[in-house]
């Protein structure tokens, strides 16, 4: 049940939840890529590629940050084999990076939509293709997309249609991937938070310290995604993992470490089936 000496290639991992998921498997010892952009600090944006790898390193990991934009071939073809150079292959293929930007069609520009689907559906297409081949010699790997579960309702789509469309093109990969490399043995998942996730895009896009504070705490989703990395990949494949379920199904009761701040319900994250809120035990208001 420990990742020690395992090998994740991590997408824009140099902060949020992407960095999250680094420090979990790190705890355990295991090597971790950071392909990301940031390599200056932002002014509005904490952490870079090289903080991120410091902190993945006094973790107990080892890390190797890579400047790498995920939009361009050459480019992550480099970061993967300078991975497998230094780590001897890759285990697990963390589809983290993404673009946001929650607006109507007339508002949308044409730059902004292409960025959002150049990152999101077409940077998970080409990360995992990538990856894929090292993946195949692994013992147990996995792809993990931080994409929603497919719920084709129309209310999804009609405030943002370009990022919802660049967000279920993330999650149509995990859907044709995990039958597409069932025979390798190579399990592709989605995960997803229940509720939204205190990180910058909350706080700067989407309602700021307000929803923060009914917001969990990132470490819930590595949590989750740790518990998925160390479960047979041949058993758990082709799944649109929910947080919370995969933690309660893992025995988790106590929820309140994710969410210390937090008085009230909590807001519930895009994209999220009414079934699932319907099913939690979790005090959680749809923001829709």
């Amino acid at each position: 049940m420990s990742l020690k000496g395992k090998t994740l290639f991590i997408s824009g991992g140099s902060r949020g939840i992407g960095l999250a998921i680094a420090l979990r498997a790190a705890r355990d010892g295991a090597n971790v890529t950071i392909a990301a952009k940031t390599a200056e600090p932002h002014p509005k944006l904490p952490g870079t590629i090289y903080t991120a790898a410091e902190e993945i390193e006094q973790a107990g990991g080892k890390a190797l940050p890579v400047l790498c934009d995920i939009r361009e071939e050459a480019q992550v073809a480099e970061a993967v084999a300078r991975t497998v150079e230094k780590f001897s292959g890759i285990d697990i293929c963390v589809n983290n990076a993404s673009a946001i930007q929650l607006t109507g069609t007339l508002e949308t520009d044409m730059k902004r939509y292409d960025l959002m689907h150049q990152i999101n559906t077409r940077g998970t297409f080409l990360v995992s293709k990538m990856c894929i081949p090292h993946l195949k010699l692994a013992s147990n790997p996995h792809i993990l997309n931080l994409a929603p579960p497919l719920d084709m309702k129309a209310k999804w789509f009609k405030n943002h249609v370009a990022y919802t469309m660049a967000k279920f093109g993330m999650s149509m990969c995990t859907l044709g991937m995990s039958a597409e490399f069932a025979k390798d043995g190579i399990a592709v998942n989605s995960l997803w938070p229940i509720s939204t996730i205190d990180t910058a895009a909350v706080r700067n896009l989407l309602g700021g310290a307000t929803v923060a504070a009914m917001s969990r705490l990132p470490d819930i989703m590595a949590d989750a995604a740790h518990a998925i990395f160390v479960r047979p990949s041949r058993e758990t494949s082709g799944n649109f993992y929910i947080d919370e379920e995969v933690l309660r199904a893992e025995g988790v009761t106590d929820f309140s470490i994710y969410s210390p701040g937090a008085t009230g319900s909590l807001a519930g994250d895009f994209f999220v089936p009414d079934d699932v809120f319907a099913n939690s035990p979790t005090k959680v208001k749809s923001i829709y």
